[in-house]
């Protein structure tokens, strides 16, 4: 989980992406048919469903149904059980998108510093 911090303090902190300001390359550079994440209930949904802020992700919807399914079941905590499994799919598939995110912008910036260090090369004993 801390790859990321290690890599960055200790190695070659130029090549490590700042998880804050991701992603720095187009979208489409590789993968041309890419298509961008959209979000499936709204900002008003999640806040009319009292979901906190930190949990309002791409997977909000689920947790507006899994929020709802426990109020309707109160007493019964095993009557949503898949809602629930349907959620924390939902935040494991995220959280592997956004390390793959990570992963990608990684890869990009060492191929940006290599073809800057072969152009350099190349043009110094020009």
């Amino acid at each position: 989980m801390g790859g990321h911090l290690s890599r960055r303090y200790l190695w070659d902190a130029e090549a490590e992406p700042d998880p804050l300001h991701m992603p720095s390359f187009p979208a489409q550079l590789g993968m041309p048919a890419r298509r961008p994440r959209v979000m499936v209930a709204s900002a008003s949904q999640l806040s009319d469903a009292r979901v906190p802020l930190e949990q309002r992700d791409f997977c909000g919807h689920h947790l507006v149904r899994l929020l709802r399914c426990q109020r309707d079941n109160f007493p019964v905590p095993w009557g949503c059980h898949a809602l629930r499994h349907a959620w924390d799919s939902c935040q494991h598939e995220d959280y592997v998108m956004r390390m793959k995110e990570f992963e990608r912008e990684r890869r990009l910036r060492l191929r940006q510093q290599r073809l800057r260090k072969r152009h350099g090369d190349s043009g110094d004993s020009e």
